[in-house]
């Protein structure tokens, strides 16, 4: 199993710090918010390589930061060649770039590069290897206002994802859906129709969204919390609580 990580947005919301320099290699507690996103999946007894997507833009900067890091597992830059957010791929788009680049056929993790974890990734890869299905993770979101600006589930009492409702005006549960995924291998030939017949692509939930009505997906629950470093006032948030 792989972890596909997308680190190829340019984060306009947190201008002028990251106008230069890319989200993910900011620091969180003393810790770049990758580092710490790496450090929870590498021990993980099934991933074999950490696939890191970039772009033009900030490919030598995450060249550097893996000069100097010492994990277990391998660690792949890729550049997806965009250099500025007007002609950036989009999540869905980065996860296809990146399987075809390395011919992934085997299961892979795909995680947001500006996200901060406290929960456990084993456990989901647990999870999901006894559920025998492609997954996403949830939590309970009690904020109307937040769960318009997120994805949210539909799910039976099993949790299989029956819908996924990006940003919905009315909100069909309190189940948000933070951007970690685990896609089984044989899904991954998917992607390619998902985008054919329209899928959306700059979201990484969109493809999860397609896919549920396409085969069994479930959801876990996370068994922690999350931080989402989407503009200034979260990233602020996030030093406070990792200080």
């Amino acid at each position: 199993m792989k972890t596909i990580i997308l680190a190829a947005g340019y984060a306009t919301r947190l201008y002028p710090l990251t106008k230069n320099f890319p989200k993910p290699l900011l620091e969180v507690g003393g810790k770049t918010i990758l580092d710490r996103l790496i450090e929870s999946v590498d021990e993980i007894n099934e991933v074999n390589q950490h696939v890191v997507i970039t772009n033009a833009t900030f490919y030598q900067h995450f060249t550097k930061w893996r000069a100097a890091s010492n994990y277990s597992k391998e660690i792949v830059i890729l550049n997806d060649g965009t250099t500025s957010n007007d002609n950036r791929l989009g999540a869905v788009k980065d996860i296809l770039f990146a399987i075809e680049e390395l011919q992934i056929t085997e299961d892979v993790l795909v995680l947001a590069g500006d996200n901060v974890a406290t929960f456990s990734f084993a456990d989901f890869v647990t999870y999901a290897k006894e559920k025998g299905t492609s997954c996403i993770t949830c939590h309970e979101e009690p904020s109307i206002a937040a769960l318009q600006k997120t994805g949210v589930l539909e799910t039976d009492d099993n949790f299989r994802v029956i819908a996924m409702h990006e940003k919905p005006g009315n909100p069909p549960s309190h189940w948000a859906v933070p951007p970690f995924y685990f896609y089984r291998g044989s899904d991954l030939p998917l992607i390619h129709r998902a985008l054919d017949e329209g899928c959306g692509y700059d979201a990484p939930g969109n493809l999860a969204a397609w896919l549920c009505k396409q085969t069994d997906v479930y959801a876990w629950p996370l068994n922690g919390s999350r931080f989402d470093i989407g503009d200034l006032a979260a990233y602020e948030n996030a030093q406070k609580e990792f200080s």
